[in-house]
């Protein structure tokens, strides 16, 4: 059995996949053929059923619920690891609902987390997360929500924190916060779907037991980032929640659904059972 495999080239996901797409484990008959992709080109695939198995966003996952189950490994979830709010300048007065805003993406969680803190912001615009630094730093945006390794470097450049837009969604729903998963079509069956976490869980294990040592697999798609950075990426996103969702993950996801669901037509998670049984 062969089936497409989509993820970014972002370290937290090439760590997890590399031992399962480069076959360093047993794969127990299964071949992958990875597709590697910004993350909202991911969203926007998945809510077209594009590929067999998919890294997205929650919002997306739950606005393509009647094609995908999520799996219980893979995902994206933790405390201290939600997006950024950044200006160009320090101490930003400007009221935040009336400036401009650049996003990595409609159907990010960032989009959502920076909507759930500033429901009355209006002036928003999408952009590939890479690009979101140069549109502040050249004025075109007034703020911007960083996602990823730029989290780690944006002071580098002369930007400056407005707000953890993660440490606000904690705060308020004492949840952690769910970033993204790994989803499988529907259509593959159960079976299939708990044989692909099962093997996701076994490759990212065997990540762990290397680390710190990062793989030529990672470096290679992670351009010009330096090891530390690389290491810093891994070590915020890759955690136990990416290895189980557990109950505390399920109940952040299930939390952000909630408040998804407040603007949105959303199917309820319980009647189409997202979760592979464990």
């Amino acid at each position: 059995m062969k089936l497409s495999l989509g993820f970014s080239p972002c370290p937290n996901d090439t760590f997890i996949f590399d031992a399962l797409v480069n076959n360093k484990i047993y794969t127990e008959g299964v071949e992958f053929d990875p597709v590697l992709e910004d993350v909202e080109t991911l969203n926007l695939w998945a809510m077209q059923g594009k590929l067999s198995i998919t890294k997205l966003s929650f919002p997306a996952f739950f606005k393509s619920i009647d094609r995908y189950l999520l799996l219980d490994s893979g995902s994206a979830l933790g405390r201290g690891v939600g997006p950024l709010l950044i200006s160009g300048r320090p101490n930003v007065t400007t009221e935040i609902e009336r400036a401009t805003i650049v996003l990595p993406g409609a159907n990010t969680t960032a989009h959502l987390l920076f909507s759930f803190a500033f429901p009355g912001a209006s002036k928003k615009r999408f952009t590939v997360f890479s690009d979101i630094e140069a549109e502040v730093l050249s004025g075109k945006a007034d703020l911007g929500v960083i996602i990823h390794e730029n989290r780690f470097t944006y002071h580098e450049r002369g930007l400056h924190k407005v707000m953890d837009l993660g440490e606000y969604w904690e705060d308020k729903m004492k949840v952690p916060v769910p970033l993204g998963g790994i989803a499988i079509l529907r259509s593959l069956g159960t079976v299939a779907a708990e044989k692909i976490s099962a093997l996701i869980k076994r490759s990212i294990q065997y990540a762990f037991d290397k680390y710190p040592v990062v793989s030529d697999y990672v470096k290679r798609h992670s351009q010009e980032m330096s090891e530390d950075v690389m290491r810093k990426h891994i070590d915020l996103y890759v955690n136990n929640y990416s290895l189980d969702l557990g109950a505390d993950g399920k109940k952040a996801i299930e939390t952000l659904h909630e408040v998804f669901s407040k603007t949105h037509n959303a199917p309820k998670l319980a009647t189409l059972s997202p979760f592979v049984a464990e």
